[in-house]
């Protein structure tokens, strides 16, 4: 009799009570939710100012969730994809013209918001004037993981446009068509690296942990007690902040050097990864002082302003302060 060996995915068809691998983005919801999350954790934050700042990027988002119009994607992508273990559509090597008109939306909306900072109204007027060449510049370095110091004010807006855009994109996608990646650390849509993982709750996907992108926002299923960004399943430790409840804890990697936080919504159902990563700032300030772990990724909508760069080309990280 002959003997066929199963591929991923065909052993999970088989087992009807298995968990979702894949979860993609639910666009109606995703930043509506995101945005009343950030508000709720602003209430008492020493960033508060900056949590209110960026729900107001995220309700822009949410209005400009429906202007987006995105070809199919075409079966030969898939299947080179899976057949060569890929994510399916790198997002610095595929950026769609329609974030364009994400941006335009985003910025219309977030210039007439009520209580956004008046200093922050001739930079939302610079980058809606920018060339669309030029736009797209700076998109890709920021996709790749570079600003430069004079581009640190328009970055969060950006990336949540391009965030937009290839959520999108990623919502679209049958799950069975999203390929299995190595290595598993990316995100096997766009290759993004993931801003935090999440122990989700509900349904199939109970108590299974996802990491969830920073750029299209589509989560994918990793165990518990493994590093994110190596892999590794040794020296996997946590840290948190004393009288916290335990939220948000830095996983931390001593093989890599690395960490990523861990958003657990068994502690608190209402967690959300990008809007409790961002809101945790405390918990960063705490590993970069007190540890020699390094975060692994950044959140697409934290950049801070670093005073008197020395060359306003080199690539910068941070945060920027809204009310500046």
């Amino acid at each position: 009799m002959q003997q066929r060996i199963l591929q991923p995915g065909e052993i999970e068809a088989l087992d009807k009570t298995s968990f979702p691998r894949i979860l993609l983005p639910q666009v109606a919801s995703l930043f509506s939710e995101r945005a009343a999350r950030l508000r709720q954790l602003a209430d008492g934050n020493p960033i508060a100012d900056y949590l209110q700042f960026a729900a107001k990027i995220v309700d822009a988002q949410q209005a400009a969730a429906s202007s987006v119009e995105l070809a199919p994607l075409d079966t030969s992508t898939i299947e080179r994809a899976q057949q060569h273990s890929m994510p399916l559509l790198p997002a610095a090597e595929h950026v769609d013209p329609a974030w364009h008109t994400v941006l335009h939306s985003m910025l219309e909306t977030l210039s007439s918001a009520e209580g956004l900072p008046a200093p922050l109204q001739p930079l939302i007027t610079e980058l809606r004037n920018l060339p669309d060449a030029e736009r797209n510049d700076i998109a890709a370095k920021l996709l790749q993981k570079e600003v430069a110091a004079r581009h640190i004010g328009m970055a969060p807006f950006i990336m949540a446009a391009l965030q937009v855009t290839y959520a999108r994109r990623a919502a679209a996608l049958n799950p069975v068509d999203v390929p299995y990646t190595d290595p598993a650390s990316i995100c096997p849509v766009c290759a993004s690296e993931p801003v935090a993982s999440v122990l989700r709750i509900g349904g199939k996907a109970n108590g299974h942990r996802y990491l969830h992108c920073g750029t299209c926002c589509t989560e994918w299923h990793m165990v518990r007690v493994k590093c994110s960004h190596c892999e590794s399943t040794k020296g996997i430790h946590y840290e948190t902040i004393e009288g916290s409840k335990d939220v948000v804890t830095a996983e931390t990697c001593d093989e890599c050097g690395t960490y990523r936080k861990v958003v657990n919504q068994e502690k608190d159902p209402f967690a959300e990864p990008l809007a409790d990563d961002l809101a945790s700032l405390m918990l960063d300030l705490l590993m970069s002082e007190q540890t020699r772990f390094q975060r692994a990724s950044a959140n697409p909508l934290l950049y801070v302003a670093v005073a008197e760069a020395q060359d306003a080309d080199q690539p910068q990280d941070g945060l920027i302060d809204p009310a500046q």
